[in-house]
């Protein structure tokens, strides 16, 4: 019998770059757990296209 787990992959993308209309895209795959967190989640994760800490929102 397996037992079915709540942590689920998710992907984070940077909402700062799309909004200032520079091409290319910052993601990073993390995971979640869905009974904990159900909405989306949003971290501060380093851009290297812009160089700096920005907020990276989930993505479906």
């Amino acid at each position: 019998m397996g037992k079915k787990g709540n942590r689920i992959q998710v992907i984070l993308e940077c909402t700062e770059q799309k909004k200032s209309g520079i091409p290319g895209c910052s993601r990073y795959i993390t995971t979640k757990n869905k009974k904990n967190t159900p909405d989306r989640i949003e971290l501060k994760k380093y851009n290297p296209i812009l160089r700096r800490y920005t907020i990276h929102k989930e993505i479906k």
